[in-house]
């Protein structure tokens, strides 16, 4: 019971933001692909007449980051077997960064810093934690495989984004580094619900 409440909180959080982010990006004051090529995911989020939806791209950020605490610390904490300590500080790290990002908007002289710290803490704790998860586990089967190549992948993207600051393709490197976590989530929750949760 407990594998399958929580595979349905990341499933639904995984598909709320996809789902999200794609209204969003439809009402945003540019074309849909513009918007996903040049313009980042926090725009979406930035309240004014250029995201008009923006409350409900910011729900999507504080969803997947009270879906990953609870996921977390209720199921798949029990198929971590070691690195706990760094297993369960990294959650927290990009939990925490992923909700403040949805609470204190880009934009604002004033909280852009803070802002541009949760996304730090969510892109690269977050896909730092996938690496250290695909390692905690009892084996290393295609679950644990496929979420090492996504934390590389999300790895990846993030330093070429981090480097490449002023480039106008800056916003594909980094939903690159955010999809990462989506995907990972959705599919964490699949694994838990329609798999043998002792193959995690």
């Amino acid at each position: 019971m407990k594998t399958r409440i929580a595979g349905n909180v990341f499933i639904f959080a995984s598909i709320y933001y996809i789902i999200a982010e794609a209204i969003s990006a439809i009402f945003f004051n540019a074309s849909i692909p513009d918007t996903y090529i040049f313009h980042t995911i926090s725009e979406l989020g930035i309240t004014g007449s250029n995201s008009p939806l923006s409350l409900l791209m910011n729900s999507a950020f504080v969803l997947i980051g009270l879906a990953l605490i609870f996921g977390t610390f209720y199921e798949l904490k029990n198929h971590i077997i070691k690195n706990k300590k760094i297993f369960y500080i990294l959650t927290l790290i990009t939990s925490f960064g992923v909700i403040i990002v949805g609470l204190i908007h880009g934009g604002n002289p004033l909280t852009s810093g803070y802002h541009t710290l949760g996304a730090v803490m969510a892109i690269l704790g977050g896909n730092i934690l996938l690496i250290v998860i695909s390692k905690s586990m009892s084996n290393f089967g295609k679950y644990q495989k496929t979420t090492l190549v996504l934390g590389v992948i999300g790895l990846i993207s993030f330093w070429i984004l981090f480097f490449n600051m002023q480039n106008i393709y800056m916003p594909v490197f980094e939903r690159l580094s955010v999809y990462t976590m989506i995907i990972w989530t959705f599919i964490t929750g699949i694994q838990l619900i329609y798999f043998n949760p002792k193959t995690l």
